[in-house]
């Protein structure tokens, strides 16, 4: 409860710290609209004898992510009319370039179970994305914001991309592949296996324009949740209490089990598979993007998987130079996603046109910090988005390419920017 004294005055503290930044030094515009995100503007504050309305006491700071109720991100919230998103946060001057400022983050829809791999078509113009556990793709249509099942059963797809053609490249966790859906409407198998052995679950993939498709596979995909357990005896599945086969078809759960250390690879237009980062280098890797110039890979490493044996990721990011011959050199970590000694753990990765890196970001019960964190390309942390969910993954889309579309847990996020994506989608 709020302490009321002999001139009427209210500490705010709790409530200042819940909606504006921790650190920041509060002037008297921003003290009182903290107030008024408190509770002000919901009605009156009795001050001794005299009722005080939110008008009376100044401007109401906008709702955000952090104030409690929270703000409503839905269409039926109420808008926000104020010069810079509340919870679009430049951290460094020089985000003040990247972000629009009259442009509000909006929940586009919300339905998923776990949704993940963001990628825009911009011959279709819409977006598409998986929605994990739901063994199903969805499709945001831009011209009228029509949301639908794109292709059902995806085999638990997470990452997707579009090629410098217009195809369609999925990371497919139930089959353990890399799927490339054709103009013509068939699908080829890029990969599926390394030197003998089946892939572990690939998870995002990014194209190359020479050709070359570029993929992660760390473990995630042998959870029950999002493909299918290793068969008994395998490292995801030690004791065989797991049955990988129920709910699946038929054939399906019945042959594979973790097989190859977690890894990043290279598929070459011939179909070559070359290990760019081992496990050692960047243990379980999540999402990866190239710098505009495609001289940098950025991989996120981001937890321990099922059937781990070692430390696992630490939720950092790494980066390594690429050669015109696709060969890597110079490993080495990008950065921690520590913010404010708070672990946002990486997992999606994109590139704009000036090469700042824009990282999903999933800060546990921290609320406040999941969302995106933007980086400069020499890993100085330069603005954050906060969203009321964790954040999986990003692209950038749009006709023009301007605007960030995130996928947080049960929903999709879009805002508008200053720059553009540096890839095809």
């Amino acid at each position: 409860m709020s302490k009321v004294g002999k001139r009427g005055s209210i500490d705010l503290a709790g409530a200042a710290a819940r909606s504006l930044e921790s650190g920041r030094k509060l002037d008297r515009r921003r003290f009182l609209g903290a107030m008024g995100a408190a509770g002000v503007g919901a009605g009156a504050v009795t001050i001794g004898a005299q009722t005080a309305t939110a008008q009376d006491l100044g401007p109401v700071a906008p709702p955000t992510t952090v104030t409690n109720p929270p703000r409503d991100f839905g269409p039926g919230g109420a808008p926000t009319t104020y010069f810079w998103d509340p919870d679009v946060i430049a951290v460094d001057p020089s985000f003040n370039g990247l972000a629009q400022p009259n442009s509000a983050i909006k929940r586009l829809w919300t339905g998923a179970l776990w949704a993940e791999g963001p990628a825009w078509n911009s011959v279709g113009r819409y977006l598409v994305w998986s929605d994990i556990p739901n063994n199903r793709q969805m499709r945001w249509i831009e011209d009228d914001g029509h949301v639908s099942v794109f292709r059902s059963p995806s085999n638990n797809s997470n990452g997707n991309t579009f090629d410098f053609q217009g195809r369609q490249i999925s990371c497919q966790h139930l089959m353990r592949r890399v799927v490339r859906y054709e103009l013509d409407g068939s699908a080829t198998v890029l990969a599926d296996s390394y030197d003998g052995k089946r892939l572990n679950s690939p998870n995002d993939a990014v194209p190359h324009p020479d050709g070359s498709v570029w993929f992660t596979d760390p473990p995630y995909g042998s959870l029950v949740y999002e493909g299918a357990p290793d068969v008994a005896g395998g490292p995801s599945n030690p004791d065989g209490r797991l049955n990988p086969t129920l709910g699946q078809p038929a054939g399906i759960g019945t042959q594979w089990k973790r097989e190859l250390p977690t890894q990043t690879y290279r598929r070459a237009p011939d179909g070559t598979l070359t290990v760019v980062a081992t496990e050692e280098q960047v243990p379980d890797p999540n999402g990866l993007c190239f710098s505009p110039d495609y001289k940098r890979l950025y991989v996120a490493s981001t937890g321990k998987g099922p059937g781990d044996t070692g430390p696992g990721g630490q939720g950092n990011v790494f980066v390594m130079d690429v050669a015109d011959d696709g060969s890597v050199s110079n490993h080495r970590l990008f950065t921690d996603c520590m913010v404010d000694d708070i672990k946002c753990g990486p997992d999606g990765v994109r590139c704009d046109v000036s090469g700042h890196v824009w990282i999903s970001s999933n800060a546990g019960r921290n609320v406040g910090y999941s969302g995106v964190t933007v980086w400069d390309p020499d890993g100085k942390l330069i603005g954050r988005i906060r969203l009321p969910e964790i954040c999986g993954n990003l692209c950038f889309g749009g006709p023009k390419r301007n605007r960030l579309f995130m996928v947080a847990s049960q929903s999709v996020y879009a805002v508008y920017t200053q720059t553009q994506g540096a890839a095809p989608s």
